[in-house]
């Protein structure tokens, strides 16, 4: 898959294909499901496959100071999107002078012009333009016109009824139900970042852990995780089971937001490496606790208890 961040990049040999449109943060099963149509799409015409997204996220130009709301920042959404089998992402660079375009001039300028789709892919809520004046049945007064198709795809919901959307997936993430976040996302939500070093309590107790910052991720509850992590071993990615506590640590007087991630039966050196870390299930709320030694306590329960749910033989 190659990837692009300004529309007029795109080389002459892949413009005139099938574009899918969106934001696609947390690229869920909703997301899939327009990305997959726009394949077949371009598939069946014989053209490339595009998708279409923006960075920053423009909720992050217009309210900067809002509190960390990403499921999916730059590095995992392109691993997803690649995933699913597209030729090119355009991941347009998102500032205010690209938000000054109107919807009129984003199809004309963009689409027609940079990209020169011969169809578009678009979720029902999908809106564009200063002011988010465009939405899909702009298009497809456009698309009447004869410059190119139009298909937009309806909520995509799960059997009970559902509706696949990131707004839900946060909230799951938010009150501690990672394995609802998985139920829309069709997988476990990952947090990815380059281990940092820490001040060391975690060897201190006996449980030496992997610390990564959150940067611009959603924060999900604060308190304790089964988890599997991702090694990187030379290309390949290594997948060991281990439990994490996400928050401040309260019981060291700590007041930044920090993840931290104990593997089981891993004793190698992490640090400056990127690590995956799969939020499976929530085990407790974090909390305060008196001494050291009730901490550890804890600790070792917590791990006894992601060892049960992780479906791994108790020590």
């Amino acid at each position: 898959m190659r990837i692009f961040r300004h529309y007029a990049e795109l080389p002459a040999a892949i413009r005139g294909g099938v574009v899918a449109l969106g934001n696609f943060d947390g690229v869920h099963l909703g997301h899939q499901t327009v990305i997959g149509t726009a394949l077949a799409a371009a598939r069946e015409k014989r053209v490339a496959c595009g998708v279409m997204s923006f960075e920053p996220h423009p909720r992050m130009v217009f309210n900067p100071s809002l509190p960390p709301f990403r499921l999916t920042p730059f590095r995992i959404k392109t691993r997803l999107i690649e995933a699913l089998g597209v030729d090119y992402l355009l991941m347009q660079h998102f500032d205010l002078e690209f938000a000054a375009h109107s919807a009129e001039d984003f199809i004309d300028e963009v689409l027609i012009k940079g990209l020169g789709v011969v169809h578009l892919v678009v979720g029902y809520d999908y809106a564009f333009g200063h002011d988010r004046r465009g939405n899909p049945a702009m298009l497809k007064d456009r698309a009447a016109q004869g410059v190119f198709g139009v298909t937009c795809i309806g909520p995509v919901t799960a059997e009970d009824g559902a509706v696949y959307s990131s707004s839900r997936i946060r909230e799951a993430l938010q009150s501690g139900h990672p394995h609802e976040a998985a139920r829309l996302l069709g997988r476990d939500w990952e947090i990815e970042g380059r281990v940092e070093h820490g001040d060391g309590r975690g060897h201190a107790v006996g449980f030496p852990t992997a610390n990564i910052e959150m940067a611009d991720y959603l924060h999900p509850a604060h308190g304790v995780y089964a988890i599997r992590a991702g090694v990187d071993r030379g290309g390949a990615t290594q997948w060991l089971p281990g439990v994490a506590n996400f928050g401040s640590r309260p019981t060291f007087g700590k007041t930044n937001q920090l993840l931290e991630v104990h593997l089981f039966g891993f004793d190698g050196d992490l640090y400056g490496r990127h690590l995956r870390v799969a939020l499976v299930e929530f085990l407790r709320p974090e909390r305060k606790f008196p001494d050291i030694n009730a901490l550890k306590t804890q600790i070792e329960e917590d791990c006894q208890a992601a060892r049960r749910l992780l479906g791994i033989a108790e020590k």
